[in-house]
This record gives C-alpha cells, structure tokens and sequence, in this order.
C-alpha cells in the first residue's frame, strides 16, 4: 500500500509522535484483559471488526510501522524481505478465520480492512459485510454495470485502471478496471459511506493490527463513540486512539483473538481454498479430411487472457496408444497441437503439477476423446460442489479433490470446454495460534507494490450496485 499526498504529509507527522516500538502486556493482565474482550464481544448488539496489516503479518505478509515493517526498513535503509512464495498463495491467518466463525455466530456485524491482500474474502467474509477501503489486489470491477471479479491471480494493474479483461455480463463487455489505489486516489465513496455508517451503529469496534495513523480511515471507530460505542485496540505498537479506546491490548493479534474465540466457545474451522481452470479442446478436419487437427488447452477459467497462477507445468500421456508420443507443456499457454486419425478414439491423461504454496504436488484428470461434439453441456450449482468439495477435503484431511462444474460445446471452431474446480489447499488452525498444513505465504508482491507507489484508497463510480456474487470470467 501506498499514501495520497495529504496522508504522506500526515503519516510523516504522526512518525514522529507515535513510535515504532513494540509492547507486550505481561502474561497475567493479557489474560484479564482477553476475558473483558470476550465478554464485550459476547453482550455486543452490533460488533464492527477494522482491520489493519498486522493481522497478516502470520501470514508472512509484512505489516508498515512494526520493526520489520516495510515503511520502517525503507526509513532505516535496509533492504525489503525477499519472496519465499507468491502472493497469490497466501492463506489467511487464524485471526481471519476467527472473524469468519464471529460472523457465522451472527456477532459481527461489519468488517472494515485496510488490507489489499484479499484474505477476508477469500477466507469466507461475505462481501456485502465487508469494506475493502484501499481495495483488493485480486479483484476487478466494471465501472459500467458495476460487477465484481475476485481472481485467483493478482491483477497487473494498479490506479483503478483499465485491465486485459472485459467484463462478462451480457450486453455490457466493457473493459474492467483494477480496485487497487494509487497515491491520488481517494478513499472509496460506496466502501466509505457503509463503513461510516456501520460504525455510528456500533456499540463495539474492535481494531485489530491497525497503527490507526491514516486519515481518514482512522477516524472511523470514533463514529461509533457519539452513540455510546466503545473502542478496543489489539496492537502491538501505541497508536494515538489509545486514549479514546475503553481497552487496549498490546499482545499477538492471533493469539488475543484466539483466547477470545476460546472464551467464547466458537471453533475455528478449517480453511479449504478451492481453484477453477479449464480445459479447452479444439478440432478441424485437415484438408483432405482424412485426419482430425485437434489443440489441448488447459487455461485460466478467469477468461482467455488470464494467467494460471497455481499450475506449474502439464504433463499429457496417452492410455493404451504407445504411438502416441507424451509431451511436458512447461509455460502458459498450457497447449498440445496433435493430427489424428478421424476414426481413431483415446485416453488422455493429463497431470497437473501445481506451484509452490500449494497444499499438494498434483491432480490427474483422464479425458476420454471421440471427437464428436458433446451433447451434455451443462451448468451445474456450483456453491453445492464446492460445499462437497471442502466437506470431502476436511474429512480426508488432504487436498487435490476435484469435480466438473460446468461444459459447453462451441460450433465454430468445433470446441468442448469443460471447468474443473480442484482443492489447492486446506489448513487446520489450533488453539496454540499455530497454523498446520499451511505453507508460508509471500511478500514479494507487497515489495513491487510498494516500490511503484500503491495507493491506499480508490473510487468507486457512483450509482452502482454492490455485488455479494462474483463472476469468475
């Protein structure tokens, strides 16, 4: 993330004033205090979660302010931390999937990030309870019709500006934008306007890992005070809302939050990510119509010019024909150009070795050909599917499960594609505020993002409506 110029001239103020260091409370008043959290969150009416980067940091995304933040190594001229995986693997922490239990209960009410990271919806926050105000790295908009697309990979733009992509919904195809700001950008007039108004109907807004420097986001959870609200800051560095807040708690986000969930007898379920991709095949008859030219595709579900982050390579082999020669397909486009005897059926066998991050090595799918254009195109209820999926997925306590969603035949050229949804990972969290089956996440993105001057807010076009459904092309 990066500052508008007015919140650059405010954050270089506030550096001054508020320090870097970090505090932790002595284990016994901790521990009162995690029970006065529980017990605010328990008699809550109308419980509002604002979020800030230092939920993330277990996630191996590094926080702004704290001793190893980006904003503090850039300031103390040290280098930023390399990549250990890709950005797009992260999974959420367990503070993102305690809020998700608190919101399941009917406790939390609204949630506030200041994250771009995407991890509160993809951890299962629903988006009409969620105000991204910096926007979301891994989300699309059409500035016409106002549909939201959540990717599987990070968009490559950043400024609200157009992307590759065009939006889906018919009659509309106009060209998608990013949501990510940049420095001029202001803050989001829709996210805004829901989070202000949330706040002055909570009676608790609980701040998690937030330094509650920026303006004007900071000055959120005071709305909430005019109406006899009360504020909670969980954070590790002093913030200068402490003195407005009737509790603050210098402890680990994660394990406050876990102590809390404990108090309040709610259990943390696992998280279960769940990715899509397609596979494309395309047929001709040759000239003299005695062979069939036919093209394999495995390819983004996200659209034709969208990448295929978690697929390494794709390796194809043939069942009983050892004429036909295998072939390792090792970058995008995942693609195999092949001429075959029209008469001629087989057994494709294609293994999919998946990228670091992900929770197992590889999948095959075996694809039976007859080159006869399918007449069972469907559309199946996706939500069900992918319900069985992560119900299968925990109980196996492994990943790679995967189900057909969707197939649809295409005249012109003779085309059969048919969407997979596959588990790519699945991660148990346990009272020890310990993350199992889990790879640890990357902060390289954060590192490109900060170097070209990512923007912390974003505007959103008036008028248009707010999408709790996504559309994945």
């Amino acid at each position: 993330m990066s500052l508008g110029y007015a919140e650059k001239l405010s954050f270089i103020e506030d550096v001054g004033k508020v320090g870097m260091a970090e505090f932790f409370d002595p284990p016994h008043i901790l521990q009162e205090k995690v029970e006065r959290l529980a017990s605010l969150i328990h008699k809550s009416k109308h419980l509002v979660v604002f979020t800030g980067a230092g939920i993330s940091t277990s996630c191996g995304i590094p926080d702004f302010r704290g001793p190893k933040g980006i904003w503090t190594l850039q300031r103390e001229g040290k280098a930023l931390p390399e990549a250990s995986l890709p950005f797009h693997r992260a999974v959420p922490s367990l503070t993102h999937m305690a809020l998700v239990e608190l919101e399941r209960a009917g406790i939390l009410k609204f949630l506030i990030s200041q994250n771009v990271d995407g991890l509160h919806l993809r951890s299962g926050i629903p988006r009409e309870k969620l105000a991204e105000l910096h926007g979301n790295s891994f989300m699309e908009t059409c500035p016409s019709c106002g549909v939201e697309y959540l990717r599987d990979f990070e968009v490559e733009t950043i400024g609200l500006k157009e992307t590759s992509r065009r939006c889906s919904v018919k009659n509309c195809g106009a060209k998608l934008k990013d949501t990510v700001l940049d420095w001029e950008d202001a803050l989001p007039e829709k996210e805004m306007n829901l989070a202000e108004k949330h706040c002055k109907m909570a009676d608790i807004v609980l701040c998690l890992g937030t330094s509650l420097q920026i303006t004007p986001a900071c000055n959120l959870p005071l709305r909430s005070l005019r109406g006899g609200g009360k504020i909670v800051i969980v954070n590790l560095q002093k913030t200068p809302k402490d003195k407005k807040a009737s509790l603050v708690i210098h402890g680990l986000v994660d394990k406050v939050i876990t102590g809390a969930i404990n108090l309040l007898n709610l259990q943390i379920s696992p998280f279960v990510r769940i990715d899509l991709f397609q596979i494309i095949l395309t047929q001709a008859l040759s000239i003299d119509q005695k062979y069939v030219n036919w093209n394999l595709r495995v390819a983004s579900a996200h659209g034709p010019k969208a990448p295929l982050p978690f697929i390494k390579s794709v390796e194809v082999s043939f069942l009983d024909a050892e004429d036909y020669k295998a072939a390792l397909l090792e970058k995008e486009p995942f693609q195999l150009k092949r001429r075959t005897v029209e008469t001629k059926s087989f057994e494709l066998v294609l293994k999919l070795n998946f990228s670091e991050g992900c929770g197992c090595p590889s999948i095959e799918i075996n694809i039976p050909v007859d080159f006869k254009v399918p007449t069972d195109c469907f559309d199946l209820e996706k939500d069900s599917i992918f319900q069985k999926l992560r119900e299968t997925a925990i109980k196996d306590s492994c990943c790679g499960q995967n189900a057909v969603i969707e197939r649809k035949a295409i005249l012109s050229p003779a085309s059969e594609v048919t969407v997979y949804a596959t588990v790519t990972n699945i991660v148990r969290y346990n009272k020890a505020s310990k993350v199992s089956e889990a790879n640890s996440p990357s902060n390289g993105s954060i590192k490109r993002r900060i170097e070209n001057g990512i923007g912390t807010s974003r505007k959103r076009p008036r008028g248009h409506k707010r999408k709790s459904k996504f559309l994945t092309n």
